[in-house]
């Protein structure tokens, strides 16, 4: 049998992984509803999938869950107050929030480095977690900008480097 990991020990591990930030938007009953989320990830170019893992607490998943098609938009460096607002649980998460709709109805966050538009496939359990798996349906880079990251529980800047 093996020794439970020291969930402080957990937490103060993991916060040293560097994560972009992305706010999962979707359409519910006409409304906009939103969440930040650090665990989006690509998981297949062929055919084209990603995943984020929302809380099972979460009171915005259960809303995107039932649109069936959201946005991924992954944020920039300057959008830091966007993800904290995002973030939070209730209130009017859009309220001065500039926004369009995609071609799947999603909002698409104005100022956003890049938005994909998506289709959930399906869930799998996973803790006190969810892993959402979802379909690509078009991936739209709209500007050149730092990333927006966070490391050791606050965000940071990176600075873009070129590939030799």
């Amino acid at each position: 049998m093996t020794a439970a990991v020291d969930e402080s020990a957990l937490r103060d591990a993991a916060a040293t992984f560097c994560t972009g930030v992305v706010v999962i938007t979707a359409m519910s009953e006409g409304e906009p509803v939103g969440m930040s989320v650090q665990s989006f990830v690509s998981l297949s170019i062929d055919p084209p999938l990603a995943s984020f893992s929302p809380s099972r607490t979460s009171r915005s998943w259960p809303r995107i869950r039932s649109a069936g098609r959201l946005a991924v938009n992954v944020l920039a460096a300057d959008q830091s107050e966007l993800s904290r607002r995002f973030a939070i649980s209730g209130g009017d998460k859009f309220h001065r929030v500039d926004w369009e709709r995609g071609e799947n109805g999603a909002p698409l966050l104005a100022g956003a480095l890049t938005c994909f538009e998506a289709d959930i496939q399906y869930e799998v359990p996973g803790g006190d977690h969810t892993i959402a798996i979802v379909r690509l349906t078009r991936a739209q880079p709209l500007r050149t900008a730092e990333p927006l990251v966070y490391f050791r529980r606050g965000y940071h800047r990176i600075a873009a480097t070129d590939q030799a």
